[in-house]
């Protein structure tokens, strides 16, 4: 049973034969960017009279120094005062592997494993003759406190407005990322639909995501990927366990993949057979209020006024309000770029202004409780008069594609 050519229709060998590398891919960053973005922070101290910030292994380190390197008990960060080269602080033993990695100039300063890497930040802030340190919002709480102990006079600052002031706007190259990555997501998720029948099991169609992904050429295949159906769906994030499908529910598929760091994120829901009056209706409402919070996109709008143009439209509908269920249970949506939720956050109370070039899911999921639930989720980046989307959105219940 199908619902639509869209849905169905492929078996496993038929969608493993139209996976190939993605024949466009996206350039990297340049290193002139990489400069831009630390001037951009040197700019952001001065006007926060703050005479350094202290980047440590994450996405902020990448995004500032090329540098990709997980979080881990040894401090691997970058330290950028107001004058002089950035200075990176690495294990000794990790050298050669940073080297290979690092793609601004920098001071390179070691430490080895008896050694504490906090003293040793303390002392090069003294080196600089610097007063103030602002620390990475994503920094360990232990981290911090370790570096009090050790800053004497020096104090320390949330570095939120500098990390954020440099990563909420995102640049041509930026965007260019983004847009291989959810067209990528989005192909994967055209053939996982091709790929529904009755039985399929939810860890079948997972192990396929992660491949397609993989094939196309995702830094690390899927870097998520939820796959509910029926009841399921009730739940935004799903519910733990195998399921299989059978004929007449809802499928919902949240799944995404990262394109030199840069993240997708796209969520589809769509029938497999034939829906009741009751999808029907809230799949269009939830279409219905996805587009309101797109139309309500603008420069100079708030993060807020977005979440409420879509509530608004499911309240009008009799659900709700607010996060009562039947209704909304959550906000409309979240930032992207390096990370995948990042500031800024489209939700009730949230006074951030849209500026152009900022990037955010349209995701108001409405949920019937014990019943169903449908979210429908594409990514927009806000432009000089409205917004643009990265992925068309879904025309309807049983045509999941444009």
């Amino acid at each position: 049973m199908t619902s639509s050519r869209q849905i169905g229709g492929l078996d496993l060998a038929q969608a493993r034969a139209a996976l190939a590398p993605w024949p466009s891919p996206a350039p990297a960053i340049a290193p002139e960017e990489y400069r831009q973005r630390l001037a951009h922070a040197r700019r952001l101290l001065g006007e926060h009279k703050i005479d350094a910030v202290l980047i440590t292994a994450g996405t902020s380190l990448r995004y500032f120094s090329g540098v990709a390197w997980g979080a881990s008990e040894r401090m691997v960060g970058l330290l950028l005062t107001q004058h002089g080269e950035p200075i990176v602080i690495c294990p000794a033993f990790e050298r050669g592997s940073l080297e290979h990695v690092l793609l601004v100039p920098a001071d390179i300063r070691l430490w080895e494993e008896h050694d504490d890497p906090h003293q040793l930040v303390a002392d090069l802030l003294r080196e600089h003759g610097a007063r103030s340190l602002a620390l990475d919002p994503a920094a360990p709480f232990v981290m911090g406190e370790r570096l009090r102990a050790v800053l004497g006079d020096t104090s320390l600052h949330d570095a939120s407005a500098i990390v954020d002031g440099c990563r909420l706007c995102k640049s041509p190259a930026e965007l260019a990322l983004m847009k291989q990555a959810t067209a990528m997501t989005l192909q994967v998720h055209r053939l996982a639909a091709g790929l529904m029948r009755e039985g399929i099991s939810r860890g079948e169609l997972v192990c396929f995501i992660d491949e397609a992904h993989r094939a196309m050429g995702a830094d690390n295949g899927s870097s998520f990927c939820i796959v509910q159906f029926g009841q399921a769906t009730a739940y935004p994030h799903g519910v733990p366990g195998e399921q299989y499908l059978t004929p007449n529910e809802l499928v919902l598929i949240d799944t995404g993949c990262t394109v030199q760091g840069y993240h997708s994120d796209i969520t589809r829901t769509y029938i497999f057979g034939e829906p009741t009056a009751e999808h029907l209706r809230i799949w269009d409402l939830e279409r219905a209020a996805q587009q309101a919070a797109f139309d309500a996109v603008r420069p100079g709008v708030t993060c807020a006024s977005v979440d409420d143009a879509a509530r608004a439209v499911v309240e009008r509908a009799g659900l709700g309000p607010d996060y009562q269920l039947p209704g909304i249970p959550h906000r409309t949506g979240h930032g992207c770029g390096m990370s995948i939720h990042e500031t800024p956050y489209l939700v009730r109370g949230n006074p951030t202004v849209l500026q152009p070039g900022m990037c955010c899911s349209n995701e108001p999921m409405i949920v019937v409780p014990d019943r169903f639930g449908v979210r429908l989720e594409d990514h927009f980046y806000v432009t000089e008069d409205g917004a643009a989307w990265f992925t068309p959105p879904s025309p309807a219940i049983d045509r999941p594609f444009a």
